[in-house]
């Protein structure tokens, strides 16, 4: 790693390397946070299950789908919602109630709609720079809701 960088978050050196940083993300749509956050939600998850020994990659797969899908994210959200601040459960509302274009594959409208909050407020706390808050949130989520890694 280059010399100096060693204690910068992600999103700092994606910034340093390839500009960008200037947009209010207040100014941007739930949907757009939920775009985002799924990749940041789903790069925790895939890490944790790597990091717990190797396996074939169709079976990582498997397992992190079980994790990263709309039921498990709903639950997630459930999980946490009253222990986040006023400013994030905002964020997880406009997330959760924002019209959606798309239809839930395997997963009911209201899990949907959950997990759609719960991703926005991944990538809003992402775009904040606040990878701390992301990583305090998904492990109480995943420790109230006894997820197995």
């Amino acid at each position: 790693m280059e010399k100096g960088l060693e204690g910068q978050s992600l999103l700092a050196l994606i910034h340093r390397e390839f500009g960008g940083g200037e947009v209010d993300i207040r100014t941007y749509s739930p949907l757009t946070l939920a775009y985002i956050g799924d990749a940041v939600f789903e790069i925790i998850v895939r890490t944790l299950i790597v990091e717990k020994g190797q396996r074939a990659a169709n079976t990582l797969h498997r397992h992190a789908t079980k994790i990263v899908c709309a039921q498990t994210q709903a639950k997630l959200a459930d999980m946490v919602y009253e222990s986040l601040t006023e400013e994030e459960q905002d964020i997880y509302r406009r997330g959760k109630n924002t019209k959606i274009h798309s239809s839930a594959k395997n997963a009911s409208l209201a899990d949907y709609r959950k997990a759609t909050g719960f991703e926005a407020l991944c990538g809003y706390l992402f775009l904040k720079d606040n990878t701390v808050r992301i990583t305090q949130i998904v492990r109480q989520a995943f420790e109230t809701a006894q997820i197995e890694l």
